[in-house]
């Protein structure tokens, strides 16, 4: 009789027995616990919580069981319905006892769960301040500084205002109802009625983050397309991988939001003056956009690009091809243009190939049969935007995405010159930034991602498209259309133009630098001859040009970078007192004096206004006989010793 009891344990306890099955079933409904199958890429993991939890305290037990970050729940094997990490919902309601649920790891752009322990540090505060503030406290972090325009769009409150309507509201003036409440900033029937096409960068953050949780389980992450480094349980690649170490395949997706909603050059002189070279040459031309970002009201909390100088770097172009080459003086462009209060916002090239001169017309290249931007030109606008990044408060390295845009001079249908924005996905710029991506020989509007090699590990890249059929299929982008990575940003000109600069209306302007053709060099005879047109109580507005004040700032001759603060604070300003002090200094009068040694050597009458020769006369006779005995190169405007017939700097005859 002594065995009985042991026969009975093992006959309970044995594995795959109903009985053992159905005993620990009653023990966990007795204890007030439910058993949930998590299944992963991984496997399966059981997960023991109790009904009375909510949905957070869920994710944070798969997070601290699976080690993982930035995943979602989801109760269909498809992923098509999510259990959205709520603290107000139960797991009673959503799951039973047994139930299974499919965790997916979010490769993308973004990401509404992330490390819990990272989040913890964050406060709300809703009992003390306003719903329109609660979303202030969902920053991940406080420590990045955001561009101006972003602290000013998160303070906005972002609702679409409606006015009362007559025929379906019937309270009073100081009602409201479905008809007349403010709309949120990513309605889509607003969008639609509007024509919408991408949410607006901050409507896309407040569409995260208005839910229960205010999105505290929302943050943008960086897309890894590298082996993680540091893993010591195998040998480096290519010798070994695992699955800790080795970057998660990507699907492609079409970026349903935009930094930038809108491009707008200040006048349409700025565009001429960059067109003009084409016209000159008939080459390809490139250059920088600078200017300023600003709030955009024709889109919710929208932000728009105000373009008002086009910087050229040097460069070698041809009628079908642009080789940007090093610019030297890339920081001297920067340092002057935050004096001013601009900063590089984009880059602009041409595509232009004259159809009829006669008429003035051009071929159209691009288009929805051709293509929209080429794989090279997606790469080089990879490049560049993760060169100027987008300081973000809810992404895990301060960075995400870029507000760099890119415009393309280029013909439309009807055969006119006409200018088409874009900018790239963040998905691309982590392609361009890891080296994946490259482009075609043949097809333009192709691009390829690398294979893996020995020296490179290179994650697989997927792309969604419909077959003959009309079913939905899946595609390694080998190769890839570029379309998948481009976001279109709208690009036009005020009616009321603006000018931040000069608006040259009869004079003739400054030259544009680096453009070495007859007539277009920046040299001193042409800054003496442009400053020779203007008047002397114009002198505010012939200094308010920007290539103008570049080679005043890099000019060797005259070192005048270490006084021309106050000249490019008057010209931010508008000042002309501040800038006729500038004029009244030393440093001015002696490149007044230089402009008129300049004519006089090389025999010219060109005479420059406020006193040039007052101030020679004033210098005494040792400057007089100065001036009668040397001579101004015509070449290189080093001024000679009269006794030499050649110059000294370039050797070249008097």
């Amino acid at each position: 009789m002594a065995c009985n009891p042991l026969l009975l344990e093992n006959f309970i306890y044995r594995k795959r027995n109903f009985v053992y099955s159905f005993v620990r079933h009653r023990l966990f409904v007795l204890c007030k616990q439910s058993l949930i199958r998590v299944q992963s890429a991984e496997g399966i993991k059981r997960i023991e919580i109790s009904p009375k939890s909510n949905l957070k305290q869920l994710y944070d037990i798969v997070q601290n069981s699976l080690k993982v970050d930035g995943f979602g729940l989801f109760l269909e094997r498809n992923f098509a319905t999510e259990l959205h990490a709520s603290g107000s919902k139960l797991v009673g309601t959503s799951l039973k006892h047994g139930d299974m649920v499919y965790l997916k790891q979010i490769a993308g752009t973004s990401s509404r769960r992330a490390s819990t322990t990272a989040m913890e540090n964050i406060a709300f505060n809703s009992a003390t301040i306003q719903s329109s503030d609660k979303i202030s406290n969902t920053r991940p972090s406080n420590n990045i500084i955001e561009d101006e325009v972003d602290q000013q769009l998160f303070k906005s409150d972002g609702t679409i205002k409606r006015e009362r309507d007559s025929k379906l509201c019937h309270h009073n003036a100081n009602g409201r109802c479905v008809h007349c409440s403010p709309l949120e900033p990513y309605d889509e029937s607003y969008l639609k009625e509007h024509n919408i096409k991408h949410l607006s960068f901050h409507s896309y953050i407040r569409k995260q983050t208005s839910g229960m949780d205010h999105g505290k389980y929302f943050v943008f992450d960086d897309i890894n397309c590298r082996i993680k480094p540091g893993c010591r349980e195998h040998p480096p690649w290519p010798k070994g991988i695992c699955s800790k170490c080795q970057p998660s395949a990507i699907t492609l997706n079409r970026q349903t939001y935009r930094h930038v909603d809108n491009v707008m050059f200040e006048n349409t002189k700025i565009v001429e003056r960059f067109l003009n070279y084409w016209r000159t040459t008939g080459h390809q031309r490139m250059g920088y956009l600078y200017g300023t970002y600003e709030q955009h009201a024709d889109v919710p909390l929208g932000i728009r690009a105000k373009v008002a100088a086009i910087y050229e770097p040097p460069q070698e172009s041809s009628r079908d091809s642009i080789n940007i080459c090093p610019d030297e003086g890339a920081d001297d462009v920067d340092a002057v243009a935050n004096a001013l209060g601009l900063k590089k916002i984009g880059w602009i090239f041409t595509d232009l190939i004259t159809k009829d001169a006669s008429a003035g017309t051009v071929k159209q290249i691009r288009g929805i049969e051709t293509h929209f931007l080429t794989a090279q030109e997606c790469i080089t606008a990879g490049e560049l935007q993760n060169r100027h990044p987008n300081p973000c408060k809810y992404a895990t390295n301060g960075n995400f995405g870029s507000k760099f845009v890119t415009i393309c001079v280029t013909g439309d249908q009807t055969k006119q010159v006409h200018m088409e924005g874009y900018a790239v996905s963040a998905q691309c710029m982590a392609l361009v930034r890891d080296n994946c991506l490259i482009p075609t020989k043949d097809a333009p509007e192709l691009g390829y991602v690398r294979e893996s090699t020995d020296k490179q590990y290179v994650p697989d890249v997927f792309y969604k498209e419909k077959d003959q059929y009309g079913n939905e299929v899946q595609r390694l982008a080998r190769p890839l259309p570029v379309e998948y990575l481009l976001v279109d940003v709208p690009a036009s000109t005020p009616l009321q133009p603006q000018y931040t600069f000069t608006e040259y209306d009869k004079r003739q302007a400054f030259p544009i630098e680096n453009r070495y053709i007859d007539g277009h060099l920046q040299d001193f005879n042409a800054l003496s001859n442009y400053l020779a047109a203007w008047a002397e109580e114009e002198f505010l507005e012939a200094i308010s040009d920007f290539h103008l004040l570049i080679y005043l700032y890099k000019m060797d001759m005259l070192p005048l970078r270490q006084h021309m603060g106050p000249l490019l604070e008057a010209v931010r300003s508008k000042n002309p007192n501040k800038a006729a002090d500038f004029k009244s200094e030393e440093v001015w009068k002696l490149l007044e004096s230089l402009f008129q040694a300049s004519s006089t050597g090389s025999g010219g009458t060109t005479s420059y206004p406020g006193g040039a020769a007052a101030s020679a006369g004033n210098a005494g006779p040792d400057a007089m006989d100065l001036d009668a005995n040397t001579w101004t190169c015509n070449h290189c405007t080093f001024i000679n010793r009269g006794e030499l017939n050649s110059c000294e700097i370039c050797s070249l005859p008097r």
